[in-house]
């Protein structure tokens, strides 16, 4: 089998690898961010979700297609990114919490759907493997820069209070989901998104 004509393989290990960059450097930032939030808010956030990823189950024979895989997973990162930007002009108090638990709980319920469209997308075995090595590579590196600009802010900078420093660390965020955006839309043949290019033969 061969790689979908609408993917990009290298380019879209590289914005795979960019995205869980992202992800890295962000995964700590989220537990400041939720901080107003009740603990009741997460067991709805919790139902939600899983009532979300059913729906999103459900339309498998609609979206299983490459089009609907970039325009979904284009949505995703433009959630991410508002969420990003709303850090950076609001402060965080309920509302924003609330805001970016959302936006979170929208990209999850996406999320089995999009790994489904990974795997199908890169029927490879050999490209499977290097966009999973990419992505934990991605990922660590993420977790080992945020340690490094906690720390320097805390030493360097002085800025021991934890919600500037996340604040702070919204800036590189918001860097490196611009580029993650980037990535996204060079990974794709735009040409070659079109219906009558399913992910699976009828």
């Amino acid at each position: 089998m061969q790689t979908h004509p609408a993917l990009r393989p290298r380019r879209f290990i590289q914005y795979k690898f960019l995205n869980s960059l992202f992800l890295g450097l962000s995964v700590g930032a989220v537990f400041v961010l939720y901080t107003p939030l009740s603990p009741a808010v997460f067991s709805a956030g919790g139902f939600g979700l899983a009532i979300g990823t059913l729906v999103v189950a459900t339309q498998y024979h609609r979206i299983l297609a490459a089009h609907w895989f970039f325009q979904l997973s284009l949505l995703v990162e433009m959630v991410t990114l508002s969420g990003v930007v709303a850090v950076l002009a609001f402060p965080l108090e309920l509302p924003l919490a609330l805001f970016v638990y959302i936006g979170y709980q929208i990209t999850f319920s996406l999320g089995n759907y999009l790994v489904r469209c990974e795997t199908l997308l890169m029927v490879s075995v050999d490209q499977l493997r290097k966009l999973d090595v990419a992505k934990q590579a991605g990922y660590l590196l993420g977790m080992g820069a945020a340690w490094a600009i906690y720390s320097a802010l805390a030493s360097g900078a002085h800025m021991e209070e934890r919600t500037e420093q996340v604040v702070a660390l919204h800036w590189v965020l918001v860097v490196v989901e611009i580029l993650v955006i980037l990535g996204l839309w060079r990974a794709f043949d735009r040409q070659q998104l079109r219906p009558e290019n399913p992910l699976l033969s009828p």
